[in-house]
């Protein structure tokens, strides 16, 4: 094959590359892209290296023998969505090199079914082709978001060129940028690494916008975490078909003429869950849990379904909720309103005097809720004796359910809750720990009851069940709170059967406030994380033998798992529908045949929404404060390392680091066992648990971080990072010269 102008020995650039097999005559392998650019020995093995990285950019096909020459674009590639016009998604090959001064084509996407179930961002394995008005391609799978995707803001340096700061906390500098795809200093975007080098360059490859505008703080976890949240149209097409199944009065029991009523947070816009009780003249009660039923609208194996178990779980932000149904259905066809029929899944019980639920049945029925009550609106009532006979009934209900919990001991442990309020405008209003009522406990301890029953009805007929696991304390954090312990001269005998009541009476018995909140701090470290499976290992924060998530379908697939269970074991199937939705509401035959995966998959889904939530709300509380730094606040420590110690502002939350470089100029010493830094000189010593009075020195609303010093150590904190630069102000937030939103800096219903 002869080959002209053959360059100088050396590891050629892409460019080169693509240029030698545009002016080939034949098909290039990697064996004549070798000889023509004189590769010896490792030259070669990194040859092999770069040729598979172009075929994954799309810039080559990567064939043994024939390199695609036709403008970049193998048969067969990733591509990114960058645009929706006029219903057709555009795209652009997922990965484009910046050494190449030639921009990336724009495909045209060819879906099936009318308009686009893609959205920007969304990524696509496509077979491609040329047409006589440009590329086009037919997407063949959708992939998954790229994990090493990175969120950050676009800062400029003073020499002009393009960084970008991370949002995430724990990435401590900022990264070149590559390629900004558009995007502006100050602008939060999606970046990701080209390249495999310790510190690769970034490449933006979508532009989220202001990052301290409202719901800015929601959109940042959500892209950190990777939460779906947009319905594709054929789910939405599916559901919109769901919500007008017909309701058969004949194959349900109609409970239309009960007062139930659905207790929940003023501002919920899903209603799972409706409650009713009246004495039974023997000393006990009828009790009634009425729940959404969403095992009739969503059915296995529609397009709802794969959406839903993909989401495993509703997520809740204070400024929007992501949801695992689409809205027809979570916030209206499923919620049970008030004054309206509504598909519910029954769940009838027989309370005793002492609070057992000593029988209960199941059945599909049609209800219409009473009223939609506030549960502050709901304890009003009842505290100021304006309460209806429905709501009477339920409290006395509750006292005996409340006798059955004392008797059980399940684990009482005082986790308070915070709340962000947000105007009509997305702005903060205030944070505060959520006051905890009666009203809360009844509702809570109406749905433990019937999470009991529906797990305990399953086992009746040995049907398969996904249990809500919690199990006993490991024998290595039990050791390690035994030796915590003993350095309050107190003693867990670990021989004993180790019981919820057990720490109940440790705690109990601690009389001094801020010991009390040492031990119950190192108590919650020593629990196991809540998890779904197909075997039972009981509940051992609730002191419960079998238990079964079965109050929340509408948010939590766990939940619809169990109803369509209950659906099978209970001969509970209704009618089958017309049309093309799915004829069962069962389970489907994968998860009867192993529920271990899809309760592996819903595990970690929830732990990515709690995570999510938790860093929003750290967000939240940072903006809340920056406007605050300098303030001193009351604070308890939270955790104790030996680079130094982490504590929350207590009535509001929010953890900040005191560096141990701030405490002075004596050396502290970190004894892990009792968890507690200690001067060598002073003996002054900072344990979990204990009451101390803080500066506020640093908050950043885009990390969530706050950074705290001693009363008066005043001005130890340094800035992290890059060198900043002197800030500015730009409309309501302050900002760096390289357009990065400054960090402000002091100059010196749960689920259990």
């Amino acid at each position: 094959m002869p080959f002209k102008n053959r360059p100088a020995p050396g590891l050629p650039t892409r460019k080169q590359i693509l240029d030698f097999i545009q002016n080939a005559s034949e098909p290039a392998g990697k064996r004549e892209i070798s000889r023509h650019f004189g590769l010896q020995g490792a030259e070669k093995i990194q040859l092999k290296a770069l040729l598979k990285d172009m075929a994954e950019e799309g810039l080559i096909d990567g064939k043994r023998t024939a390199f695609h020459k036709m403008g970049g674009l193998p048969k067969v590639t990733v591509l990114r969505v960058v645009d929706i016009e006029e219903g057709e998604a555009i795209a652009v090959p997922d990965t484009w090199q910046p050494d190449d001064a030639t921009p990336p084509p724009r495909i045209r996407l060819i879906e099936k079914g009318r308009g686009s179930a893609l959205r920007k961002g969304d990524r696509v394995l496509a077979r491609t082709e040329e047409s006589e008005t440009g590329w086009r391609a037919f997407p063949m799978k959708k992939l998954e978001l790229r994990s090493d995707q990175v969120l950050g803001v676009v800062e400029m340096d003073t020499a002009g060129k393009p960084w970008l700061a991370p949002v995430d906390k724990r990435i401590r500098n900022s990264s070149p940028i590559a390629v900004l795809g558009g995007a502006k200093p100050g602008e939060l975007v999606l970046g990701e690494p080209i390249g495999k080098s310790a510190r690769p360059s970034i490449k933006v490859v979508q532009v989220l916008g202001e990052p301290l505008a409202p719901k800015s703080f929601s959109l940042i976890a959500i892209h950190k975490h990777g939460i779906p949240n947009h319905f594709g149209q054929e789910t939405l097409d599916e559901a919109q078909r769901a919500a007008k199944l017909p309701l058969s009065h004949e194959q349900r029991e109609d409970l239309c003429h009960l007062p139930i009523v659905a207790i929940d947070p003023s501002d919920a816009r899903d209603h799972d869950d409706a409650i009713w009780a009246q004495p039974d003249g023997q000393g006990g009660f009828d009790a009634l849990v009425a729940i959404a039923d969403v095992s009739f609208y969503v059915r296995p194996g529609g397009e709802i379904d794969r959406e839903a178990r993909k989401r495993g779980n509703s997520v809740y932000f204070p400024d929007r909720v992501v949801p695992m149904l689409p809205e027809v259905l979570s916030a209206d066809v499923c919620s049970l309103r008030s004054g309206e029929d509504r598909a519910a899944m029954a769940c009838h019980m027989k309370i005793d005097a002492e609070g057992r639920v000593t029988d209960w049945r199941f059945t599909r029925a049609l209800v219409r809720i009473h009223e939609v009550i506030a549960y502050e609106e709901a304890q009003a009532r009842m505290d100021e004796d304006r309460a209806e006979d429905h709501l009477k009934q339920l409290w006395a209900c509750w006292a005996a359910l409340a006798t059955a919990r004392k008797n059980r001991d399940p684990l009482e442990l005082e986790l308070p809750e915070r709340r962000v309020k947000l105007d009509d405008k997305g702005r903060i209003t205030e944070i505060a720990i959520r006051e905890r009522l009666d009203a809360h406990r009844v509702v809570e301890d109406f749905m433990i009851a019937a999470n009991v029953a529906a797990a305990k009805a399953l086992e009746a007929k040995v049907a398969p069940v996904v249990y809500r696991i919690h199990e006993t304390p490991s024998r290595e954090k039990l050791m390690a709170l035994k030796e915590y312990l003993a350095t309050f001269d107190k003693k867990l005998a670990l021989g004993q059967v180790i019981t919820p009541g057990l720490f109940n009476r440790m705690l109990k018995d601690i009389t001094g406030e801020a010991e009390k909140a040492l031990i119950m701090e190192a108590v919650l470290r020593s629990q196991t994380q809540a998890y779904y499976g197909p075997a039972n290992a009981g509940h051992f924060g609730l002191a419960l033998g079998s238990y079964a998530h079965f109050t929340s379908p509408i948010r939590r697939y766990a939940d619809l798992l169990v109803h369509r269970a209950l659906v099978d074991a209970y001969g509970l199937e209704q009618p089958r529908p017309q049309g093309d939705i799915p004829a069962t509401s069962g389970l489907a035959e994968r998860d009867r045949a192993d529920l271990g995966r899809i309760s592996d998959a819903i595990s970690k889904a929830e732990r990515r929404a709690m995570e999510a939530e938790r860093d929003t709300i750290d967000r939240y509380v940072a903006a809340w404060l920056s406007s605050r730094v300098s303030e001193v606040f009351d604070c308890r420590i939270t955790g104790v390392q030996k680079f130094g110690f982490f504590a929350t502002i207590i009535g509001l939350g929010g953890d900040g680091l005191v560096p141990v470089s701030t405490l002075g100029d004596e050396r502290f010493g970190y004894d892990e066992k009792a968890q507690v830094l200690v001067g060598e000189q002073t003996r002054t010593a900072y344990a979990m648990g204990q009451i101390v009075r803080l500066r506020l020195a640093e908050a950043n609303p885009l990390t969530g971080a706050l950074k705290f010093e001693l009363e008066e150590a005043e001005g130890r904190i340094e800035p992290r990072g890059r060198p900043q630069q002197a800030f500015q102000k730009r409309g309501n937030h302050l900002v760096g010269k390289r357009g990065r939103p400054a960090n402000i800096r002091h100059k010196g219903k749960g689920r259990r």
